[in-house]
């Protein structure tokens, strides 16, 4: 019989305001604060306590799943204590989980202290808006505030594809159909396909991880649809490499012409630890204008950069350098997290000692 209880666990991080829970055997129980790792106060877990508290929390198909490939990633809620994303895996033979906290209640825009200029890529008819970012960045908690701010005032039908879904949105304006990959529907790729069947407005896919969703993601946006997805990058410009470089030589040509006339925006975001306790979210901001959906088409990714830094005041754009120098002129963050989080730290260690 095990000694941990996982619901009084996971009530006690939610209570914490931990992001998540990990539990690995030979360790004690860990949960991350302020994106730092912090072991709880309990004894070290041994294989068979993790495996026993986390088959008390799903179902038997899902322990076959578990039990075939090792691997399980799942959507959780529990009543009364919160929501959860979920992912089951084995380390040297021992089950392991990692548990990560979604809120309940999603966030407004406001409520994150985003750019002004998210409001103005909402009201967008149609295209591709990319939320960008290493794991644990926040980009879901911007997408849900993306899509929440479409729900309180515009009557659309929002359909996402995610694995799994992460937050649940109430219809307020705006009617959502909230698809799971695995449960719903078999891949992202299917889902797109049949999308365009179920008269959606706005598309959310929750990642776009291969070819076949990347394409089907830029003809949805072709076509009349607003459409939200993430990719694991760090900066706009290298967003932009990343889904051409997924295309073949032959292919390229005609991928860079489809991006240049339906992408709107890159949000590429971090989420820095800030002074005195708690994050914030620096964002990179590239917004498609004539002169970067040229260079797109021409195979001049390089030069985007250089082309976001001109009259930001009319676009909105920024880079990550500039926002970590805001953040440090407010003293919301130190030299040192700026530096760590940069990309470009030679660019930011000349602005800062000017």
């Amino acid at each position: 019989m095990s000694i941990f209880d996982i619901k009084k666990l996971l009530q006690s991080v939610v209570a914490h305001g931990a992001s998540d829970l990990h539990l690995v055997s030979r360790a004690e129980p860990q949960i991350r604060l302020d994106g730092k790792l912090k072991p709880v106060n309990l004894p070290k877990l041994k294989g068979e306590d993790i495996e026993e508290m986390a088959y008390s929390l799903i179902t038997e198909k899902q322990k076959q799943r578990f039990e075939e490939f090792n691997e399980l990633d799942f959507a959780l809620l529990l009543p009364g204590i919160g929501r959860f994303r979920a992912n089951y895996y084995r380390t040297l033979g021992d089950t392991a989980a990692a548990f990560r906290i979604i809120p309940i209640d999603i966030p407004s825009l406001d409520d994150l202290g985003t750019p002004p200029v998210f409001k103005k890529l909402v009201k967008r008819e149609k295209g591709l808006i990319l939320v960008t970012g290493p794991t644990g960045s926040g980009k879901s908690t911007t997408l849900a505030a993306l899509l929440n701010e479409i729900n309180l005032y515009e009557q659309k039908h929002i359909i996402t594809v995610e694995d799994p879904v992460e937050f649940i949105h109430d219809n307020k304006k705006a009617v959502f159909s909230h698809r799971e990959v695995g449960e719903d529907t078999k891949t992202f790729a299917t889902a797109l396909k049949y999308a365009m069947r179920e008269d959606p407005d706005v598309i959310l896919i929750g990642e776009m991880r291969d070819k076949e969703t990347i394409a089907a993601a830029l003809t949805a946006a072709e076509t009349g649809h607003l459409v939200f997805a993430t990719l694991h990058t760090t900066s706009a410009p290298g967003t932009i490499n990343r889904i051409i470089d997924v295309f073949s030589g032959e292919e390229q040509p005609q991928v860079r012409a489809m991006l240049s006339s339906s992408l709107i925006a890159v949000i590429a975001q971090s989420l820095l630890p800030k002074l005195g306790g708690g994050r914030i979210a620096a964002h990179e901001i590239m917004i498609t204008n004539h002169a970067i959906a040229n260079l797109i088409r021409e195979d001049k990714v390089h030069q985007i950069y250089s082309q976001m830094q001109l009259g930001q005041e009319d676009t909105g754009m920024q880079t990550q350098t500039q926002a970590l120098l805001k953040f440090l002129k407010e003293g919301k963050i130190s030299r040192d997290v700026a530096l760590q989080f940069a990309n470009k730290p030679e660019e930011l260690s000349k602005a800062v000692s000017y």
